[in-house]
């Protein structure tokens, strides 16, 4: 089982869950607490960002807890279509060319959690996508879903944990409603309120 401090639970390893709520409603904080907290006993975290670049998720992660010497890596999508020198793939970072490039964010979520699994023996993962909204706002709602149906697939695989962000008030009902198909629970945030969680496996 997994140990969220972040939403005062346990989840089955294998498990897929949606963060979704308004803007600045703390959906990415949430999320990277929830990572944090498995950094802190030895689990490994993967951040794939759609809208910051990696060292700011390295800097905000790390005032959660210290990354260094752990199983902590970051796949940006940002960087490089924002034209920021060659970006060379790293130990702990790896870049795709844009959003847009989905087959690259998988091969090289596949590649971090290969080394984290196998190379490494790490056998609980944790993956935290932010932002999905991102995602569609470069791709149509069918190329997310199909997308996300093999990536949800990969954590479940590999008894990960997923964790995906999406502002709830950027898409209609009925693309909410495709997307969260694919997903074991659902955590829903609002401004100064407490998360909402609904797990199926809980």
């Amino acid at each position: 089982m997994y140990e969220v401090d972040a939403l005062d639970g346990e989840i089955e390893p294998g498990s897929n869950v949606l963060v979704t709520g308004p803007s600045l409603s703390g959906k990415r904080e949430l999320s990277l607490d929830v990572l944090a907290g498995g950094t802190r006993n030895g689990e490994g975290a993967i951040v794939v960002t759609t809208k910051d670049s990696a060292d700011r998720i390295l800097s905000q992660f790390e005032k959660r807890t210290g990354y260094e010497g752990r199983p902590v890596a970051i796949v940006d999508t940002v960087t490089r279509q924002q034209g920021v020198g060659d970006a060379p793939d790293s130990d702990r970072i790896k870049y795709t060319s844009s959003p847009v490039d989905m087959t690259g964010i998988g091969i090289k979520l596949s590649e971090f959690l290969e080394t984290f699994y196998r190379d490494r023996g790490i056998r609980q993962n944790r993956v935290m996508v932010h932002s999905l909204s991102t995602l569609l706002m470069y791709s149509d709602l069918q190329t997310v879903f199909r997308f996300l149906h093999v990536f949800t697939g990969r954590i479940q695989s590999v008894d990960g944990l997923g964790v995906y962000c999406i502002d709830s008030t950027a898409h209609d009902d009925q693309t909410m409603n495709t997307l969260k198909q694919l997903f074991d629970g659902i955590v829903e945030t609002e401004e100064g309120e407490d998360p909402t969680v609904r797990l199926v496996n809980a």
